[in-house]
């Protein structure tokens, strides 16, 4: 008894179904499992053919599954291990795995089905399989999309490549025009500037003021013109590389009073360039034609930009580490807006009007005191004129 009870125990708290069956397919008995698994009650199925519990084709086969186990006693034909479909009450078909085995009961065969439901596995297989399918074609539209990337990117290389061969050619084309417009202009500026000069030479003392007037006029033009022709000429020096800082031992101050006195040749009326230097030493080492380029520039920007009868001043200093060039002068000023652009290519601020300039001298500066591992530095207010430092690294060991 204690061995039926354990038995009944086991059957009626297992997860699966269990159902038993007569020879001729007769529900006998089912477990708690089973009834919730096809959702009847005991009463409900039992002393009916377990067909009721499927679907056709599936019921229709399974008589020929008792049958065949009937005569050759081979199980697995029966379904051990072998997938089938299941008929709710509610009409709802599911699949589940069937095993059944024989078992002599009272002097006669009773069939014992194992029933497993498979509803979560193949919804899982189901969902991974959408999975697989939705990561096929997600790998498949990358792979196109890479592809066509791929094959962007060729055209792309492709026509950088050839915009490349284009501003090469632009490039050359731009070299030898500068290098032509360099030869074939300063030639004739350089006789228009001599024939001015010879003019007020030949005239003396007796010029009249209006010729006077207008030789000014003339030598004024040349020199804006020249200067236009350098800044264009350094600039694509610059480019190409063509620059190379070569550093050289020489004295500052005779050097500084030299271009000084160049200078006070082409300031405005009255105006003065004052030279100081600071510093026990005059001694330097630094590349003399980038910094006289450089100081040059600035001081034609300082006489540009400033009065008549006014004052710019040009200091050197030489500390154990440094040589400092200041320019300074009390023109028109930077515009705070504009200071941030300043040394960039072709920009002028907004306050220049009508005076010439060709926006590329604080350009050219700048990249020459890199270039001689310097910095530039300014600082303006508008209307109270600039100051423009050069810093350069020095060593007197």
């Amino acid at each position: 008894m204690e061995n039926t009870a354990l038995l009944k125990a086991i059957i009626d708290n297992a997860i699966d179904g269990i159902i038993t069956i007569d020879e001729k397919g007769v529900i006998e008995s089912i477990n708690p499992a089973g009834c919730k698994l096809f959702e009847y009650e005991p009463d409900e199925v039992i002393g009916k053919n377990v067909s009721v519990l499927m679907p056709g084709p599936d019921s229709d086969r399974h008589n020929g599954y008792i049958r065949h186990y009937q005569h050759t006693g081979e199980p697995h034909i029966l379904g051990i291990g072998r997938e089938v479909k299941g008929l709710r009450k509610s009409g709802v078909v599911f699949p589940f795995q069937l095993g059944i085995s024989e078992v002599q009961y009272s002097g006669r065969k009773i069939y014992t089905g194992f029933i497993h439901d498979l509803s979560k596995q193949k919804q899982a297989e189901e969902s991974l399989k959408e999975y697989a399918s939705r990561l096929e074609e997600q790998v498949s539209q990358r792979t196109r999309l890479l592809e066509e990337s791929i094959t962007a990117l060729e055209e792309a290389k492709a026509k950088v490549s050839r915009s490349l061969e284009q501003e090469m050619e632009l490039s050359q084309l731009k070299s030898r025009f500068v290098s032509m417009a360099s030869h074939e202009f300063r030639t004739p500026l350089s006789s228009i500037q001599l024939s001015a000069i010879l003019i007020e030479k030949y005239a003396g003392d007796c010029i009249h003021p209006g010729i006077s007037k207008h030789v000014g006029k003339i030598k004024v033009s040349v020199s804006s013109l020249t200067g236009i022709l350098n800044d264009f000429l350094s600039l694509e020096k610059l480019e190409a590389g063509e620059f190379k800082a070569v550093p050289t031992h020489f004295d500052i101050v005779g050097f500084s009073e030299e271009i000084t006195e160049e200078m006070q040749m082409i300031a405005k009326l009255n105006q003065q360039i004052i030279y100081q230097h600071t510093g026990l030493s005059s001694d330097v080492r630094i590349d003399q034609a980038l910094l006289r380029n450089a100081i040059v520039n600035l001081i034609s920007n300082a006489i540009k930009y400033s009065g008549e009868n006014t004052f710019i001043e040009f200091n050197t200093e030489i500390t154990p580490t440094q040589l400092k060039v200041v320019i300074k002068d009390n023109g028109i000023g930077i515009p705070q807006n504009d200071q941030k652009h300043l040394f960039e290519a072709f920009f002028r601020a907004h306050n220049t009007g009508t005076i010439p300039g060709t926006g590329l001298g604080l350009n050219i500066v700048e990249r020459y005191a890199k270039l001689m591992n310097g910095q530039l530095q300014f600082i303006s207010e508008i209307n109270q004129g600039a100051a423009f430092t050069l810093s350069f690294p020095q060593s007197h060991e």
